[in-house]
Order: C-alpha cells, then structure tokens, then sequence
C-alpha cells in the first residue's frame, strides 16, 4: 500500500530524515519507535503532503508521484493524519466535530458505523470537546479520520498519557480498525501495546530506519531497546 524510499527532509539547514525507506502492507498495523527527536513526528507530515522532502519519494496505491501531491489529494487517495494533539474542536459537541470535516476519502464509515465501533462517543455525543477525557478525544480523532473516508491512517503517539486501561481500549479499537481492513502506520513508545497491537516494528535513529523487527525479536530484545529509547 505505501512505500519510502531514501526520503530525506529538515527544517532549514537542519537534516532530519536521512534516506528513509520503508513499507506497509495493506490491512498491517507498523510501528515507527525511536527516542524524541529522531523523525517520526516529521516523517508522518512528509508522508500526509504538510511538509516537503527535500529528496526520495513516496508511493500510495501505485502513485508513483504521490510526494509530489498536495495534502488534500493525499486525504482523497485515502490517507489520513491523526496529530498528537488530536486536533479536537474545544467548544463543538462529539457529534459537530464528526459531522463538520468533509468525506474527502474513498471509504467513508457513516456515523451510525462510527459509533457501533465507539459506543463511548455516542453517549457523548453532545458533550463539548472540552469536556471530554484524554482517551475520549483520542478515540474522536480516530473516529473523525475514519468517517473522512480513510484508507490508512497515520497516528502520532495515540496512547501518550492516558491510562493503562484507556490504552487497552485504544488497542481494542485499532485491532477493532484492523480487522475492518484499516491499514495504520503509527509512532508508539509503549512497547508492550506496539506489541499487542502491531505487526511489525522499525526503529528511528537519527533519522534513519535502522531496523526492521517483528513482534518476537521486539520481546526477545526488550530490555535493551527500553534503555535505547530511555523509558
């Protein structure tokens, strides 16, 4: 479904990606793991058209020329972004901040789908997005990119500070995304739920993929990776 190859990007004089190349099988959930700084946050903006590469390429669905697209005809081929910051809008219900976004995508999940698979945003579906949890906005901004029509989706950091038990029902639904046929590319520090809920894994380094690992050798290898990532 997606494949890098020898991307390179930087802010300024500052490189940040060197010669990414990686792949995502369609209907797989990957990790990209490595320390703060090490270029997951902007390989995923490279990757969704809000910043440009200064070398390599990107191909979605047999796109050859997909980096060269804008953002918004990346969000029609079916790619969708899932920021770190979630991107609620604070004084919109649940059910404004689902319905405001347009479908823009090829696989648009109707609302009525939306909450059969998040049964909390319906019950919340006229609080306002201030009045939600962490974990309850984290799941409305699955939901939103998933009724936007979304093929696969790109998601930053989607258990970062929420509870064990909120990260296990962040997990059920992604599994729950999966096996909808849902591809995910997401950035996880937490290496028991990358495990729980992916099926391959790449490590960042300095702006480099310098491993690819499966489930096994991520447990068989974790305490040394805990240290690497100095968790």
């Amino acid at each position: 479904m997606l494949t890098v190859d020898s991307l390179c990007a930087g802010y300024g004089e500052a490189r940040v990606l060197r010669d990414v190349s990686l792949t995502v099988a369609a209907g797989e959930i990957v990790t990209l793991v490595g320390r703060n700084g090490a270029g997951k946050t902007t390989l995923l903006r490279c990757l969704m058209g809000l910043h440009a590469p200064s070398a390599g390429s990107i191909t979605f669905l047999g796109d050859a020329r997909f980096h060269t697209r804008p953002a918004h005809r990346r969000a029609r081929a079916g790619l969708g972004y899932v920021p770190d910051d979630r991107g609620i809008y604070a004084t919109l219900s649940v059910e404004e901040n689902l319905l405001l976004p347009p479908v823009v995508g090829p696989d648009p999940w109707p609302l009525d789908r939306i909450y059969a698979t998040f049964p909390v945003l319906r019950q919340r579906r006229r609080a306002a997005g201030t009045h939600l949890s962490g974990g309850e906005q984290q799941m409305l901004a699955l939901a939103r990119v998933l009724r936007s029509g979304a093929r696969l989706l790109l998601c930053d950091e989607p258990t970062e500070g929420l509870s064990p038990l909120l990260v296990q029902q962040i997990g059920d639904i992604l599994r729950q995304i999966k096996a909808a046929g849902v591809t995910v590319l997401l950035i996880e520090q937490n290496l028991h739920f990358a495990t729980s809920v992916a099926d391959r894994h790449h490590l960042l380094a300095q702006g480099r993929v310098v491993e690819a690992l499966d489930n096994d050798q991520v447990r068989e290898r974790e305490h040394e990776l805990l240290a690497y990532l100095g968790i």
